[in-house]
């Protein structure tokens, strides 16, 4: 346990969803230390439905570096006096501890303002410059990131247990999901199987380097259909209706569209309603592995055990290993012309993992 009285935690974390989520965990193993700890959380706009409803957090505070930017070419004067403001809806609130998994060095200083007395973190380029306690750190290479997360529990001396990711749910997103599928004709209780042919966002233009081909999406859910007799569900958001269209028409049978036309809240709600999903690696890979059903997930360029499914049990992971791969290493990309660990992936690769995650019984 911590040798000083702590009691209120600030979590900065302002990268995309399936981040987030990594974090999660870490928000249990607080409370099991602490569990009368006040916990606050700095995410993007993006991630913020992924932690509205997370019973561990008590305060949530959105910082779009967008937003500010626009502001700031707005007006200098009212980009001051917005930050101010945000900077003392932080200090009123008096943290003990700042965790910061932003690699940035920005944040520890405006947490010193702040005055959160211990700030731990990762020393990621020497960025950690004011922080009390800096954990050396190149990169995620050789564990997965939750662990890293819960590693800086472990520095400050705190016990830490293996924890699930946690994406709670309403009701309503429950109620949804079902009127959605009555609307389509396939009841709550009939088996589907979820496909997400994008992901990747937080990649933004190079997003495609994470995506299996869409014909190859089309071609595996005509096999899953023709063999299973399964209906099939296309997930994403709006920015990836074209490819999931694109993908329905290169089918030859009729599938569930629902890309565009959910939340978080409601995809994770349909994600429960499903068998199984078959994702990229990506957001959506794992707020379905959060929902709770297993996944059959397709990495390319990037490291499986470092950012795959978490925890990995009752999981499937499809890969072609090559001399090159993984080559996305300390947040790079290699240059590459070719995407083989991606494009060389065949339909029946990962149909044979749908089957084999189909008849997976896990163990007790």
């Amino acid at each position: 346990m911590p040798s000083s009285p702590i009691k209120k935690i600030l979590v900065v974390n302002i990268f995309g969803i399936g981040d987030v989520l990594f974090t999660t965990p870490l928000l249990r193993n607080i409370k099991k230390n602490i569990p009368d700890a006040v916990i606050g959380y700095i995410a993007n706009r993006r991630a913020e439905a992924v932690l509205k409803n997370n019973p561990y957090i008590n305060n949530l505070y959105i910082y779009e570096r967008d937003e500010f930017q626009a502001i700031s070419r707005q007006s200098k004067r009212l980009f001051l006096k917005r930050g101010w403001e945000f900077l003392n809806l932080i200090r009123k609130e008096k943290y003990d501890l700042l965790i910061d998994l932003s690699l940035n060095r920005g944040v520890g200083l405006w947490a010193w303002v702040a005055g959160i007395p211990q700030r731990v973190g990762f020393n990621y380029k020497k960025r950690g410059l004011f922080l009390t306690k800096k954990i050396k750190f190149a990169g995620y290479e050789d564990r997965h990131v939750v662990e890293y997360y819960l590693g800086l529990l472990e520095e400050l001396g705190w016990k830490v247990d293996p924890a699930p990711m946690d994406l709670p749910i309403t009701q309503e997103d429950e109620l949804w999901a079902d009127f959605f599928l009555r609307q389509q004709g396939s009841p709550a209780d009939d088996p589907k199987i979820a496909i997400v042919p994008g992901g990747g966002a937080s990649w933004g233009k190079d997003a495609v380097y994470k995506r299996w081909p869409a014909e190859k999406y089309a071609q595996l859910a005509d096999k899953i259909f023709a063999n299973l007799k399964t209906p099939i569900i296309l997930l994403g958001d709006e920015k990836e209706r074209g490819l999931c269209e694109q993908i329905a028409d290169l089918m030859k049978h009729k599938v569930i569209m629902a890309c565009g036309q959910t939340t978080i809240g409601q995809c994770s709600a349909l994600f429960k309603q499903c068998a199984l999903a078959v994702v990229n690696d990506g957001g959506p890979l794992h707020i379905a592995v959060a929902s709770g059903i297993p996944t059959i997930a397709i990495f390319g360029p990037v490291n499986e055990n470092v950012y795959g499914p978490y925890p990995r049990a009752n999981h499937f992971v499809v890969t072609h290993d090559i001399a090159c791969r993984p080559c996305y290493h300390q947040f790079r990309r290699a240059s590459c012309d070719h995407l083989s660990c991606l494009n060389n992936i065949e339909v029946n690769d990962v149909f044979q993992k749908v089957n084999e995650a189909l008849n997976y019984v896990p163990r007790r």
